[in-house]
C-alpha cells in the first residue's frame, strides 16, 4: 500500500482517505478502485489482505476473496487487464507457497467463468515468489 502512494502520489491517498471515511474503513477481502495517480495505469484497485495467524482462522478464504473481489471490481469497470502483487505475503506473514496456490487457483476459477478480463499478471518481488508461481501457471 505504501508503494502504491509514493509513486502514485497524492490523489490516490485522498481518494483511499475519502472511501475509508465513508464506509468506516475497508475489510479484510474487500476491493475498492481509486483513481491511478501518476501511475501508469487507468485505475488502481486496492484489497485488504489476511494477517497470516497459523491458517485457522480462515485466511485461505479472506485472500481467496481479495482476488475474486477485485477481480469483479475490475470486471465491473471493463478494466481488461490488471496486476497483483504477491497479497499479504509480506509483513502479513502469509506462507508464500500456499498464498500462490490461493491466488492462482482464484484466478483460474474467475477467469474460466468470465469473458470481460483478458490478462492477469502476477508481480514478484522475489525469485521464491517468482518460481511458486511459474510453477502453479
Amino acid at each position: 500500500d505504501g508503494a502504491i502512494h509514493r509513486k502514485g502520489g497524492k490523489a490516490i491517498l485522498e481518494e483511499c482517505k475519502r472511501i475509508r471515511n465513508q464506509q468506516e474503513g475497508c475489510k479484510t477481502g474487500q476491493a475498492v478502485i481509486t483513481t491511478a495517480g501518476n501511475l501508469p495505469s487507468k485505475k488502481v484497485i486496492h484489497t485488504v489482505g489476511p494477517v497470516w495467524k497459523g491458517g485457522n482462522q480462515k485466511e485461505d478464504e479472506m485472500l481467496r476473496n481479495c482476488y475474486l473481489n477485485s477481480l469483479k471490481l475490475a470486471e465491473v469497470h471493463k478494466i481488461k487487464s490488471l496486476a497483483f502483487p504477491n497479497i499479504s505475503t509480506g509483513v502479513y506473514g502469509y506462507p508464500k507457497d500456499l498464498a500462490a496456490e490461493v491466488a492462482v487457483k482464484a484466478v483460474k476459477e474467475f477467469k474460466s467463468e468470465n469473458e470481460i478480463i483478458e490478462k492477469v499478471v502476477f508481480v514478484c518481488f522475489d525469485q521464491e515468489n517468482y518460481n511458486l508461481y511459474k510453477g502453479l501457471l
